[in-house]
């Protein structure tokens, strides 16, 4: 499947900006089942300077600088990404989840997976989400089946509402709230996880806003979108679980990158001299791309 996504970013501030340096995660990321065909960015005003690379987790980073006064920015996005099918394992058929946590002990049995198995700011490894996760993961239980019935707990005991939490509400309240939307969702299921020992990542990405036909939408459309990476072992690799919409990432997700919890890939991070309060606006939209639009002259990375 072939989808086109278009994000945009608008800032309004209270007082001219003088100077700001930004920093970008908007280029979605490539992969064995993820391939970007095109992209490019665009930003008013224009940058003085864009620089590429990329960070710890090897997710691609723009960085913007801007030495002109201005009031208002408006960055965007215009992918074209080729998302192919993934299959998952039996969950019967994956290691006793202690088995994973045991690897993970060990660390260099675990190599990079292990480094997901710490807590971090936004999703601590927490003993009251370790004790609201436990109940998923009895002893001997293979572990994608724990992160399944882990996963459909939090869509049965927790409801999707915005308006409730902001990026910077903790775990721990959620799970006072019981109520979220995606980002929150990611986190405690995330901290819950480590909390037990196993390794878990903050994915962060979009939706896809028009769903097949006959079939509901997605929550989380129209916007950035996350969703969890959990390890399954040496043997099984990495395995993309959504909680918000309770099912296993499939064709219907572009990725952009991931990191230990929101901060490390947060899609716009400033900082400006000046500016004082602001606005903020995001859209985004995704749609499947067929075989004669593709036939149109494509879009060219910049970079």
């Amino acid at each position: 499947m072939i989808l086109r996504v278009q994000h945009s970013t608008a800032y309004a501030y209270a007082n001219p900006v003088e100077l700001a340096g930004h920093q970008l995660h908007l280029h979605p990321r490539s992969l064995p089942w993820q391939r970007v065909l095109s992209f490019d960015l665009h930003a008013d005003p224009a940058a003085s300077r864009i620089t590429w690379g990329a960070d710890h987790f090897g997710n691609a980073v723009a960085w913007l600088f801007m030495d002109e006064a201005h009031g208002a920015l408006h960055v965007s996005t215009d992918s074209l990404v080729e998302v192919l099918p993934r299959h998952a394992p039996d969950p019967r058929a994956t290691p006793a989840w202690e088995h994973i946590a045991g690897l993970c002990r060990q660390r260099a049995a675990a190599g990079d997976a292990a480094e997901f198995s710490f807590g971090s700011a936004k999703a601590p490894a927490l003993a009251a989400a370790g004790s609201w996760a436990a109940p998923s993961f009895p002893p001997g239980r293979p572990v994608l089946a724990g992160l399944l019935d882990l996963m459909a707990r939090i869509g049965r005991e927790f409801r999707f509402q915005s308006g409730v939490t902001s990026v910077s509400t903790p775990v721990a309240q959620v799970l006072q709230l019981r109520a979220g939307v995606c980002q929150d969702f990611a986190h405690l299921m995330i901290a819950g996880l480590r909390a037990l020992g196993l390794p878990a990542r903050y994915v962060s990405g979009y939706i896809r806003t028009r769903p097949p036909p006959g079939q509901p939408r997605l929550r989380g459309a129209d916007q950035s979108h996350a969703w969890v990476g959990c390890w399954l072992g040496p043997q099984w690799g990495w395995i993309d679980l959504d909680p918000t919409n309770d099912l296993i990432v499939g064709q219907e997700h572009v990725v952009l990158g991931w990191g230990r919890d929101y901060t490390d890939v947060s899609p716009v991070l400033g900082v400006l001299l000046g500016g004082g309060n602001h606005t903020l606006e995001v859209g985004v939209d995704i749609e499947p791309v067929d075989d004669a639009a593709m036939d149109q002259p494509r879009l060219v990375i910049a970079r």
